[in-house]
């Protein structure tokens, strides 16, 4: 190589060093002001970080053990304390025992047990059959979604329920109805009905319907596991026009983040039912407010008692909407079990489901129903309108499908109308002239179960 050659292959050399400290150069400037535009630990961001952390877990606190002032109602209306203490121990009758508790579907935090009780449980060591153990276990706050209150001598003067009450069961993990708490999870086997007959006092109910105790517990008894009627005390319609209970299905309350309406009908949204249900359903002390409600016409009930525009007071309840609203939407749909669905169907059925089977349309993955206004006409979806016709919106909601798996005790739809999932698939399969095979509707089932 010559001289020429060598200089040639130097500058070359040069040039490459240049452009390589230039790109080099280039990066490091892109770098600092990418830096500069990424989020701070510190300033609004990590404000907003706080805020959230602060209503999750005030949002968590306020869903499972505040009563929003609703012993009042429970307590010192209904007296329902004194029915569950029994005569030996305060009460009246014959008191509820544990036994009796779980067996209408109420829960036990096993997380509020003190170790040493659990050992006795578990050894068989405790009275299951005595009321005195319901009430000590009220005190210990270990009934899921219900609060006593204790007189400065140890007494239940008291008692009042939680959002948890029918929005949350347990995993059974120490005994059957014992266990984890499972927040958001619609409590199938809670018979508020029953429960609520208990009460020594049913005069609140016999004045606000015009009707006799006798009645009242008449109508209770029709209601039966994981139903409840949220409407009776606005428009008195106690029955269906067939004779059939009036009552629906306790809904989940998770996996409700990016769903516009909420329950069956769809007349509000997540913070509505929550004023909705808090002060006028538990009876809390705050403030619910919704002139449809007003008309005395479909709402004779509530145009007569006022609930269309209740001012609690004090406000037990509006101030807590905004953190118990965000610990909802905190709350995913659960994930199915392995092994409670075959995965190979699974696939199949969810091609059918985005495709053939026509699902998708109102069921939009992966909120499962229609981003917007996801209400229908009874007629689409081949229901009678007597629940629709209830709410003020004459429709019924689409249902969010996402953790189905969790709450198929009861049936399907909001009465609970289809006992099996196969009997769903069949009523749309009619409804929609679909023309799927056996095999097809048994491969949307598994889909259904995963999801």
């Amino acid at each position: 190589m010559g001289s020429k050659d060598l200089i040639a292959a130097a500058r070359g050399m040069r040039k490459s060093k240049l452009v390589k400290l230039a790109v080099l150069g280039t990066a490091a400037s892109v770098a600092a002001v990418v830096s500069s535009a990424a989020p701070r630990r510190g300033g609004f961001d990590a404000e907003i970080a706080r805020h959230a952390q602060t209503m999750l877990d005030e949002g968590r606190k306020i869903f499972r053990y505040d009563t929003f002032g609703s012993e009042a109602f429970w307590g010192e209306a209904l007296q329902l304390h004194k029915a569950i203490a029994g005569e030996k121990n305060g009460g009246v009758g014959p008191g509820v025992s544990p036994k009796t508790a779980l067996a209408v579907g109420l829960k036990v935090d096993a997380d509020a047990l003190p170790n040493a009780l659990k050992k006795q449980l578990a050894a068989g060591k405790v009275n299951l059959d005595d009321p005195a153990t319901t009430i000590a276990l009220l005190k210990l706050n270990a009934v899921v979604g219900v609060t006593a209150f204790a007189d400065g001598n140890g007494a239940v003067k008291s008692i009042g329920i939680q959002c948890a009450f029918c929005h949350s069961t347990v995993d059974n993990s120490f005994a059957p109805g014992i266990g984890e708490r499972l927040d958001g999870w619609a409590n199938r086997d809670l018979n508020v009905g029953a429960i609520v007959s208990l009460a020594p006092n049913l005069q609140p109910f016999t004045d606000l319907l015009g009707v006799d105790a006798a009645t009242v517990k008449k109508v209770l008894a029709t209601w039966g596991p994981g139903r409840f009627d949220a409407e009776l005390d606005k428009d008195g319609k106690a029955l269906r026009p067939d004779g059939k209970q009036a009552g629906t299905l306790i809904p989940p309350a998770f996996g409700l983040a990016g769903v516009n309406l909420h329950t069956w009908t769809g007349f509000g949204s997540v913070p509505y039912w929550n004023a909705y249900v808090g002060a006028t359903e538990m009876h809390g002390s705050g403030t619910f407010f919704d002139a449809r409600l007003g008309d005395k016409d479909q709402y004779p009930v509530a145009a007569k008692s006022g609930a269309w525009n209740t001012r609690g007071s004090p406000d037990k309840l509006t101030a807590k909407l905004a953190a118990l609203h965000f610990y909802q939407l905190s709350i995913p749909a659960p994930q199915a079990p392995p092994g409670s669905y075959d995965h190979a169907a699974f696939e199949r059925g969810k091609a059918l489901f985005d495709g053939t089977a026509k699902c998708a349309t109102c069921h939009v993955p992966p909120l499962f129903t229609e981003p917007g206004n996801n209400l229908h006409a009874p007629a689409e979806i081949g229901v009678d309108s007597f629940q629709a016709d209830r709410s003020p919106t004459h429709m019924y909601r689409t249902a969010p499908l996402a953790g189905l798996w969790t709450h198929q005790k009861g049936g399907f739809y909001h009465d609970g109308r289809f006992a099996t999932l196969l009997d769903v698939v069949n009523h749309y399969d009619s409804l929609l002239d679909l023309k799927l095979s056996d095999a097809q509707k048994k491969d949307l089932i598994e889909y259904l179960k995963g999801i």
